[in-house]
C-alpha cells in the first residue's frame, strides 16, 4: 500500500484460514470486505489440517467443499495402538459418525482464495496498532508502513498473538506443557497404510497417522515440551527429525522410517499455546465495532483437531449475523446495529468454543504422565463432562 491514509467498510485482519473463510463467508453474502495478511506469501505452516464433519458442513455452507474432496481420500474407521516394550496392541479407535479426511492447509488456502477478488487480499500488511477514533467511535488500524485504516468494522483473525484480541480485552494465551510436530510423506508408489487413521500410544509420546491420498501421508507428534523446543533449534529440520525419532524409539519400523523420510520443508515443531477454557466464559471479544475469531478468539491444543473447524464455524456465523444487521443498517442505526450483530455473533460462539477447548484442555491432560494428579484430572473431566467423547463432531454452525 503506498497511500498513508484510506477508508474501508470492513477489515478483516489476519489471511490465515479463518480470516479468508470469513472474508468468503462475506462474499457469500454479497458483503465486500478487506484482507491484511502480514507474510509476503499465504501461510501455510501447519502442514495438514484434520478436518471433521462439522468442519465439512461449514465448507459446504462456504462452497468450496466439492472442490477440496478431490484432493484428499475419505477416512472411515481408526485404529488405536498402544506401544509398550516394542510390542503393539490394537483396539478399534471411534471416529464419530460423518464425513473425516485429511487437507493439505495450501489446499484449503488455495480454494478459499480462488473464490475472492485479488484486490481484497494484501500481502505483507501488518496490522501494528488499533484505537477507536473518539469521534465515530470507529476503528483506525495503523499498518507497519505508517498507513491508517478508517474502518466501519475490524476482525481479528490475526491469530495466536492476535494484536487485535489485546485491543478487546482477551488475556493472552498460555504455554501448555506440550509440544506438536508435524510432518508429510510421500511414497513414489502407493503406500501401505490404507485409509484408516492410526493413532499410536506410548508413555509421554502420542504420534497420529492419516492418508491424505494414496501416495501422501500426514502425521503429528505430541511429547512433553523440552527448553530447546523454545528456542531456535525448533526450526532446524535436523533437530525436529533427531528429536522425533528418539521420541518414537520402540514405535513399528514403519513409522519410524515415516518420520525419517519427511522432506525437511514438510516439517514443523510448534509449541502449544491455548486460551484457557475459563476465559473464554467471560472474554468480551468485542469492542465497539471490533471482534475477534478464529484462533485470536478461542485458540486450543490440537488434542481434538478442531481449530480449523471452529474457525470456519465462526465464518459462517459472523457472515450470516452481520449480514442481517448490515442490511438494516441501510435505513439508519449503523454502528448500534453492527454491534447488536456482533454480541449476537459473541452469544452463539462462546458456549460452543468453550466446550470444545475444555474437552481439548482435559484430552491434554490425560496425556500428560509428568504429573499424576494433572493426569487424573484429565481423564475425570473427559469421563464426568464428556460422555460421548466424538459429539463435538455433530455440531452444525447453520445456514450462511
Amino acid at each position: 500500500m503506498n497511500v498513508s491514509e484510506q477508508e474501508q467498510d470492513i477489515v478483516i485482519v489476519g489471511g490465515g484460514i479463518c480470516g479468508l473463510a470469513t472474508a468468503l463467508a462475506l462474499r457469500r453474502k454479497g458483503i465486500k470486505s478487506m484482507v491484511l495478511e502480514r507474510s509476503e506469501t499465504l501461510r501455510a505452516a501447519g502442514v495438514g489440517i484434520i478436518m471433521q464433519p462439522n468442519g465439512w458442513r461449514a465448507l459446504d455452507r462456504l462452497g468450496v467443499a466439492a472442490k477440496l474432496r478431490q484432493t484428499c481420500t475419505e477416512i472411515p474407521s481408526g485404529v488405536f495402538i498402544s506401544v509398550a516394550e516394542g510390542k503393539c496392541r490394537e483396539s478399534e479407535l471411534p471416529l464419530g459418525k460423518g464425513e473425516l479426511r485429511c487437507l493439505k492447509r495450501m489446499e484449503l488456502m488455495k480454494a478459499l482464495t480462488e473464490e475472492l477478488p485479488v484486490e481484497s487480499v494484501y500481502l505483507g500488511c501488518r496490522a501494528v496498532s488499533i484505537v477507536l477514533d473518539p469521534l465515530t467511535s470507529n476503528p483506525l488500524l495503523q499498518l507497519h508502513d505508517g498507513t491508517l485504516i478508517k474502518a466501519k468494522i475490524v476482525i481479528g483473525c490475526d491469530g495466536v498473538n492476535s494484536i487485535i484480541s489485546k485491543f478487546v480485552g482477551v488475556n493472552s494465551p498460555k504455554l501448555f506443557s506440550r509440544c506438536a510436530t508435524r510432518g508429510f510423506t510421500y511414497y513414489e508408489g502407493a503406500h501401505s497404510f490404507g485409509d484408516k487413521f492410526r493413532f499410536y500410544s506410548s508413555n509421554d509420546v502420542t504420534l497420529g497417522q492419516l492418508p491424505v491420498t494414496d501416495k501422501l501421508v500426514y502425521w503429528f507428534l505430541t511429547r512433553v515440551l523440552t527448553s530447546q523446543d523454545l528456542s531456535d533449534a525448533k526450526k532446524d529440520p535436523t533437530y525436529i527429525t533427531k528429536a522425533s525419532l528418539e521420541a518414537i524409539k520402540g514405535f513399528p519400523e514403519e513409522i519410524v522410517e515415516l518420520v525419517k523420510n519427511t522432506e525437511p520443508k514438510a516439517l514443523y515443531l510448534t509449541e502449544l499455546r491455548y486460551r484457557a477454557p475459563w476465559d473464554l466464559v467471560r472474554a468480551k471479544f468485542r469492542k465497539g465495532t471490533v471482534v475477534v475469531a478464529g484462533d485470536a478468539m478461542h485458540a486450543m491444543c490440537p488434542f481434538i483437531s478442531q481449530g480449523g473447524g471452529a474457525s470456519l464455524e465462526d465464518a459462517v456465523v459472523l457472515a450470516r449475523c452481520l449480514s442481517e444487521k448490515l442490511k438494516q443498517a441501510t435505513e439508519g442505526g449503523g454502528n448500534r446495529l453492527v454491534e447488536e450483530a456482533l454480541d449476537e455473533y459473541v452469544r452463539e460462539r462462546r458456549m460452543r468454543v468453550f466446550w470444545l477447548s475444555l474437552q481439548t484442555y482435559f484430552m491434554g491432560l490425560a496425556q500428560d504422565n509428568t504429573s499424576k494428579v494433572k493426569k487424573a484430572l484429565g481423564i475425570a473431566g473427559l469421563i464426568l463432562v464428556f460422555g460421548d467423547q466424538r459429539s463435538h463432531t455433530d455440531y452444525d454452525c447453520g445456514r450462511l
